[in-house]
């Protein structure tokens, strides 16, 4: 078994590699002077159980390539297996037409990932699960929610409230109000265009609650703070958010810190930058541990199912 990263979070490459207590592969992925990627895997993989660990995160499409490229060096170098671990699967957003042509990306990049040459795929909440079904090879989509839900549990709240930006996240949202034995509320809003959301009314009582969002993502942190507004004029009280995947694009990280949210709690699937990092509001939970615990028994080919919660 030897596991390999690209550029994309070798933070939580090398903390998985600490918990697994093997050593991080040795590959050097550098760029050409006309700006290609150049890969040079310089460790012997013939005939190994090969892991990369690259969400495809901000920029996408380098560490995108960076990924496709990679999987191609260790098909030719004779690996014998190679799974692609995504911790955050980009491009993920576009699962379906929603209007008249549009492509659906999800699938264009899980036909890359398989041309390739990976033979499997591990990733975390993906924005839609019917992802899944658009690889050929196995795909095994792990979900945060054990990890956050131990971060929450040694949280005080009063009368908490589980509430989902939108209706697609009610059913993530109830199961994980079913675990904390909180209440649950829906906002109900509606999008005019790509990473603008506008709030339209609460589906539930929140006043006098203490509100947790629950998102698989925050993006540019519109959604969310939006709906931190309409729970506070409901009279909400304290206001937290939780998200798997810290993308944090534009504005993300100044309107998070000029809203009312009391607490952002994402994971590590992405590498946070110097800025994101010293933002008060963010806490930032390691997957690194569901990740090595996985890897390992995809390894050990045993099953992987007690992992699903």
């Amino acid at each position: 078994m030897k596991i390999f990263t690209g550029n994309a979070n070798p933070g939580l490459a090398k903390e998985i590699c600490d918990r697994m207590n093997i050593p991080l592969g040795n590959a050097v992925v550098s760029r050409f002077s006309d700006g290609e990627i150049n890969v040079q895997i310089m460790d012997n993989v013939r005939g190994c159980d090969v892991f990369v660990v690259q969400p495809t995160a901000s920029p996408v499409n380098r560490h995108l390539m960076e990924l496709l490229i990679m999987i191609d060096a260790f098909k030719r170098a004779s690996a014998a297996r190679i799974t692609a671990v995504l911790p955050y699967y980009g491009y993920s957003r576009q699962d379906r037409k929603v209007q008249p042509r549009v492509p659906i990306t999800a699938k264009l990049v899980a036909d890359l990932i398989t041309t390739a040459g990976a033979n499997r795929v591990l990733t975390i909440d993906l924005h839609a699960g019917q992802i899944q079904g658009f690889f050929n090879i196995p795909v095994d989509n792990l979900f945060a929610a054990s990890v956050l839900l131990d971060y929450l549990r040694g949280k005080k709240f009063n009368n908490l409230t589980l509430v989902s930006p939108d209706a697609g996240g009610v059913e993530r949202t109830r199961a994980f109000a079913k675990r904390l034995n909180a209440s649950l509320a829906i906002i109900d809003k509606r999008r005019e265009k790509a990473n603008v959301a506008q709030v339209m009314h609460i589906i539930g009582d929140v006043k006098g609650h203490d509100c947790l969002l629950l998102d698989d993502m925050v993006d540019t942190a519109g959604t969310l703070t939006e709906g931190v507004a309409a729970l506070k004029n409901a009279g909400a009280g304290i206001v937290a958010a939780a998200c798997s995947h810290a993308v944090l694009s534009g504005p993300a990280i100044q309107r998070i810190n000029e809203s009312a949210l009391d607490e952002v709690i994402v994971t590590n699937t992405i590498a946070l930058d110097t800025k994101q990092k010293e933002c008060r509001k963010l806490t930032v939970l390691s997957v690194a541990p569901l990740l090595a615990e996985a890897m390992n028994r995809i390894h050990e080919e045993t099953s992987l199912s007690s992992l699903f919660v």
